[in-house]
């Protein structure tokens, strides 16, 4: 077997990535696009030792669940893996991948509570992050390629909202108009789907630049729901993206979003999850594993603006919110004022640090929530966490390989899994977000 072989084989299942997997004895093929007991002719594009990758010649039999891709750059982008396969495979796929990053990662068997989804999986995005570049007088906004920094320009991404999709159009002709287009890196749109209030940040070389006010005005003008236009002003040459100084240039520096009966502020670089129907689901799920009745000390690690905290809140007899963002612990401090929660104390530091803080205050919690960043949490965190010995921890993650990891530490350390439930919060895709409830072994 080797590279531009062509070989008959039959899908078995899926990696975590979701690609298809074929089996030859004990060498593996991946395959990009193909569904679970399909049957393809495949040509090999790439080899290693004991395994490969090939692409579909063509289908000798077909899945049930196959489906066109509704979007026309969907080979290209990368950002959407599934569009090739119907909502219910997708489903399957992501209980198979929690299920196989516990056993993976952390040996761990698990029964996995069947995937829980909101009724929007297309249009569901309220942040898109746009690379700018102007190449040969010509404007260049979309998304990167696959593994290159090649910029794949769209006309409507199925993902984002039509308003996102329509400003990235405009944006794009009035910054050609304009002959500004030279000075931008990105542009980050926020769009509340509730209160339908808009956030544009222009993320830029210079500012003042060449007709920016000029620009300003006409976002404005043309979008009446835009309520914050922002610019972050970065000078650095790495891929570091929402660092600089942040200037105002319209309304305020921030916009507000309705969620489960509260109102949270939002802004440029402010931590809030991307699907809000979902995350309704997922905060709702949360919290009705957390157990709460009015008795509990509660932790929010890694709180972000507060959201889930204050949520918590009103279940609670007190909560304790952490976060290393400052800027994202000014809101979160503004969003419990605005919802009159006066049962909540943030601290601006990182998880590890914020829980030896709670330690040294002899704060002890019922209950801990942490929901970090996709590399999980570290060591130091979870020995905190641990040694502040509470009797339920609910851990909600974006990244099941991570959680398995931790989880296996967890269990090390005089817990047990109750529950495992993943969320779908990244419909089209392979992401998963997955909520795991951890109790005290007495």
């Amino acid at each position: 077997m080797k590279k531009n072989d062509e070989l008959l084989g039959t899908c078995i299942g899926y990696t975590f990535e979701g690609l298809g997997v074929v089996k030859y004895d004990s060498f593996v093929l991946f395959v990009p696009e193909l569904i679970a007991f399909e049957t393809a002719k495949l040509h090999i594009t790439k080899m290693k030792k004991n395994y490969g990758y090939a692409k579909i010649e063509e289908l000798v039999e077909e899945s049930q669940h196959r489906q066109k891709p509704i979007c026309d750059i969907a080979h290209l982008c990368g950002g959407c893996q599934l569009l090739h396969m119907d909502y219910e495979e997708q489903k399957v796929l992501k209980e198979d991948k929690v299920r196989g990053c516990f056993l993976q990662n952390a040996g761990i068997e698990v029964d996995v509570l069947p995937i829980l989804t909101s009724d929007q999986t297309l249009y569901y995005r309220n942040k898109v992050q746009v690379p700018v570049a102007y190449e040969n007088g010509q404007v260049q906004m979309g998304f990167y390629q696959n593994h290159t920094n090649k910029i794949i320009p769209y006309k409507k991404c199925y993902v984002q909202t039509d308003t996102s999709n329509q400003i990235v159009l405009m944006l794009k002709q009035w910054m050609k108009e304009l002959h500004c287009a030279d000075v931008f890196r990105h542009v980050l749109i926020k769009h509340a789907h509730v209160n339908d209030e808009i956030m544009v940040c222009l993320i830029v070389r210079d500012y003042p630049f060449h007709q920016s006010d000029a620009l300003v005005e006409r976002l404005t003008t043309h979008f009446k729901n835009i309520k914050s236009v922002v610019c972050i002003v970065n000078h650095r040459t790495d891929n570091v993206i929402l660092d600089g100084k942040e200037i105002c240039l319209y309304g305020q520096n921030y916009i507000e979003e309705k969620l489960l009966g509260c109102t949270f502020r939002i802004s440029a670089r402010s931590f809030y999850q991307i699907n809000p129907k979902a995350t309704a689901i997922l905060y709702q799920k949360a919290l009705e594993f957390a157990k709460l009745d009015g008795r509990q000390t509660v932790i929010d690690l890694y709180c972000g603006t507060g959201t889930i905290g204050i949520l918590a809140s009103k279940y609670a007899k007190k909560v304790y919110g952490i976060e290393i963002v400052k800027e994202a612990i000014e809101d979160a401090k503004i969003n419990a004022k605005n919802n009159r929660v006066e049962n909540i104390e943030f601290f601006a530091m990182d998880a590890f640090q914020g829980a030896k803080q709670l330690q040294k205050r002899n704060i002890q919690p019922d209950v801990i929530i942490v929901d970090p960043p996709r590399k999980g949490c570290s060591k130091d965190t979870l020995d905190a966490m641990i040694a502040m010995n509470p009797e339920r921890i609910v851990y909600v993650s974006c990244d099941p390989s991570t959680l398995a990891r931790d989880c296996k530490y967890l269990l090390e350390n005089q817990y047990e899994i109750q529950k495992v439930q993943p969320v779908d919060l990244f419909p089209q895709t392979h992401h998963c977000e997955c909520i795991v409830v951890v109790t005290k072994v007495h």
